[in-house]
């Protein structure tokens, strides 16, 4: 399985979170509304903390990363687009803050949670985005591969 998240899966965790909502606020149940809030919200947290904990139980197998053998300077432009509730967001982010001590290009975060109008602009549909130019690598990557990426400005494996 690709390590990625869909959209689908993010924007339903947020619809889960206010039907829930809902459904208590509706019946007048206020306590058990602030309930499953606190509860949605703690187990989202939870599961972005500790994915890779249990990622190899989930059928995407581990997100250990690999070191970059050699490290060169570049003047890109990198973009890293994430999203609320996305295991591989924070991985992916770490990895490119780490190379960015060294390799010296600009990285820009953009959280897409809130704003399909650029997902549908971009047609982003997987989590998360790292975009050089208009080159794009979707899900994790470690950080070898992303050093690569970085240099080459080329997903690796495509003909382009």
């Amino acid at each position: 399985m690709k390590q990625q998240c869909r959209l689908i899966f993010i924007y339903g965790s947020w619809a889960i979170l206010l039907g829930g909502l809902a459904f208590y606020v509706l019946r007048g149940e206020y306590l058990q509304a602030a309930g499953w809030v606190f509860f949605i919200v703690l187990f989202l947290w939870l599961y972005v903390r500790y994915f890779s904990l249990f990622a190899p139980l989930m059928g995407y197998g581990t997100v250990d990363d690999r070191q970059p053998r050699q490290i060169s300077l570049v003047q890109s432009k990198v973009t890293l687009y994430t999203g609320i509730g996305c295991p591989f967001c924070p991985i992916v982010k770490r990895r490119l803050k780490d190379l960015q001590t060294t390799m010296g290009f600009e990285l820009r975060e953009v959280d897409v949670t809130f704003r399909p109008e650029l997902l549908m602009s971009k047609g982003i549909r997987a989590l998360p985005v790292v975009e050089l130019g208009e080159t794009r690598w979707v899900g994790n990557a470690t950080s070898e591969e992303l050093a690569a990426f970085i240099t080459n400005g080329k997903v690796p494996g495509s003909e382009s």
